[in-house]
């Protein structure tokens, strides 16, 4: 062991970094104290950053056990197939409302997995996504278009696209997760979980997709309707949004039962803005 530590020492510590820092690979034991101990400041410091990123890691774990103490509940009482359920798009004033529902394997693990909102490099989220679609016992999309949002309101649409979601599914889950609520007609029993996308693996994984998928029509939409900026504020209320929407006017993709975009027909309000306006 003493021999290896001594040829281990004897590399460059650039070699060092990129095996068990960037790559990950298990480290001898002893290794760590010996570059502890190590004259050069350079092993000192490796030694260091590779045991914060052990502590991370450590974390990391612990946190998504917790994150999966609903599904593990679930499954220890013998229901297989557990869906996580959850929306993107309340709060825009354009665009439809998208929903995702996701059956995950059993004690699913997936590194930064959490709710869409918290995870704010949109590239990040694209990565989280595809894993989840290309680890998911099963996963679907349903969607509540303009139309339905007007003539339901924001809420019945949202519960509408996610029983779509559910639907779509290709498999009837034995019990549902949602976000905050419970879906009408639902074929399987289910549960609401206030804040469930920052608590539930599942639901975080729906968010994840939901609001994934929705950006990316967003962006095509851009491209229907030129001017208004889709692809950046994704139909939210910002202050540019509402800008272009005083000085173009509304487009069929704009939600007309709410208050901004009537303002900006001239009508009497209808729906108001009962979400956070930042995007989710």
């Amino acid at each position: 062991m003493a021999a290896r530590l001594q040829t281990l020492l004897a590399l460059p510590l650039g070699s060092l970094r990129v095996r068990f820092l960037e790559r990950g690979r298990a480290v001898p034991r002893g290794l760590l104290e010996a570059m502890e101990e190590d004259p050069r400041a350079g092993a000192r410091a490796l030694a260091e950053a590779i045991r914060e990123r052990r502590a991370t890691n450590r974390a990391e774990g612990q946190r998504l056990r917790h994150l999966l103490r609903f599904e593990t509940e679930l499954w220890e009482a013998g229901h297989v197939h557990v869906a996580g359920v959850d929306e993107a798009g309340m709060a825009p004033l354009a665009g439809p409302v998208v929903a995702a529902a996701v059956v995950l394997p059993k004690a699913y693990k997936l590194k930064g997995l959490d709710d869409s909102k918290k995870v704010l490099d949109p590239d990040r989220r694209v990565e989280l996504a595809a894993a989840v679609k290309r680890d998911a016992v099963a996963w679907a999309v349903g969607r509540a278009e303009v139309e339905e949002i007007d003539q339901l309101n924001i809420y019945h649409a949202g519960l509408l696209a996610m029983r779509r979601a559910v639907e779509a599914l290709g498999l009837l889950p034995d019990f549902i997760l949602v976000d905050a609520r419970r879906i009408p007609q639902c074929p399987a029993p289910q549960r609401g979980i206030v804040h469930g996308d920052a608590l539930s693996a599942s639901i975080a994984a729906a968010s994840m997709i939901a609001k994934t998928t929705r950006d990316a029509l967003m962006a095509e939409y851009d491209v229907q309707y030129p001017g208004y900026g889709f692809a950046v504020h994704k139909g939210y209320p910002t202050p540019q949004h509402e800008a272009t929407l005083r000085s173009l006017g509304a487009c069929p993709l704009h939600r007309r039962s709410f208050a901004p975009v009537r303002q900006a027909l001239g009508l009497e309000p209808e729906q108001g803005s009962l979400f956070q306006t930042s995007p989710a």
